[in-house]
């Protein structure tokens, strides 16, 4: 067996927020980890409650771990992104304050990581307190090996909470668009490096919680009609697009692709619509291999983007 000092070390950030009911089970599954060489690092994003209060007795306890307040609120992205550069790691795992690990997680991924950029598995279903609720993450979502950035084009299903990613990959994420998920961008980003890799096993016990939903809520005010949320959505698929074809390296052939896809979001014309259409009908096992659907399934999605931006 390797001792300590050869095994490459494990940056675990831990992003919290108003986490004190479930933080303590989630931070005993890190520090029972069968892979020892692991740092924990711990940002809390200016909780009200006493999640930083338990935040700093584990990082007494423990040597390898460090708590970092926010004097404000940044949101998770930036929380994230904040912790990501803090990590001394040769590899990183995102870690969500609610969860449980199993305690062979780690372990099993840098064993598996080989040269791919990110590997993550499957997760395990839990209810709020703690029961199993028989289903698995892949039951709701297509959880696949990953090959090409455009299957980042308009959705991704690799969860950060399963990920282990190489240094570099973030190291090349910055800065974080605030407006895109902050393993959706990882995950777009590390397809310039190669495929992202999926085990079908079970490593984590991914709970399910009125509160456990990343976002921002709507600051109360006037109800929303239907159309206001539908400009809303526009919008902010245009945005992501163009985030995506900007990050893009030039050198590779999906920057095409994702130019004219850029192109076809400016606005529902008939040339866009037309383009926008064939473009999904083109790569359409590419850009929807998140979803569970079948080919058939597929092409009538394809179809839909005549009238539809996603």
């Amino acid at each position: 067996m390797n001792s300590l000092k050869e095994k490459p070390l494990v940056s675990i950030v831990l992003a919290s927020y108003n986490g004190e009911k479930y933080l303590k089970l989630q931070l005993d599954s890190l520090f029972n980890q069968t892979y020892a060489a692991i740092e924990v690092i711990a940002v809390d994003d200016f909780s009200t409650d006493g999640t930083f209060t338990i935040l700093s007795e584990y990082a007494r306890r423990f040597s390898n771990m460090r708590a970092i307040q926010n004097q404000t609120n940044l949101g998770y992205v930036k929380n994230f992104e904040k912790g990501f550069q803090l990590a001394n790691g040769q590899y990183v795992a995102p870690c969500d304050q609610d969860d449980i690990w199993m305690l062979d997680k780690i372990e099993t991924l840098v064993n598996q990581i080989g040269n791919a950029p990110i590997v993550y598995s499957d997760s395990l279903l839990i209810d709020h307190d703690g029961n199993i609720l028989n289903r698995k993450l892949s039951d709701i979502k297509h959880l696949q090996n990953f090959t090409t950035c455009l299957n980042y084009a308009i959705g991704g299903s690799a969860p950060g909470h399963a990920m282990l990613i190489q240094r570099k990959v973030l190291d090349a994420c910055y800065p974080f668009p605030k407006h895109i998920p902050h393993d959706y961008w990882i995950g777009f980003v590390a397809l310039f490096f190669g495929p992202i890799v999926f085990l079908p096993n079970t490593y984590i016990l991914y709970r399910q919680h009125a509160s456990n939903v990343f976002g921002v809520s709507l600051a109360p005010g006037r109800l929303k009609k239907p159309s206001d949320k539908k400009a809303e959505a526009v919008e902010k698929a245009r945005k992501r697009m163009q985030a995506l074809f900007e990050k893009c390296p030039d050198g590779l052939p999906e920057k095409i692709v994702l130019s004219k896809l850029l192109k076809s979001y400016q606005s529902f014309s008939l040339r866009n619509n037309w383009n926008r259409m064939l473009l999904f009908l083109t790569y359409n096992q590419e850009m929807l291999s998140f979803k569970k659907r079948n080919a058939m399934r597929r092409y009538l999605f394809s179809f839909k983007m005549f009238f539809k931006i996603v």
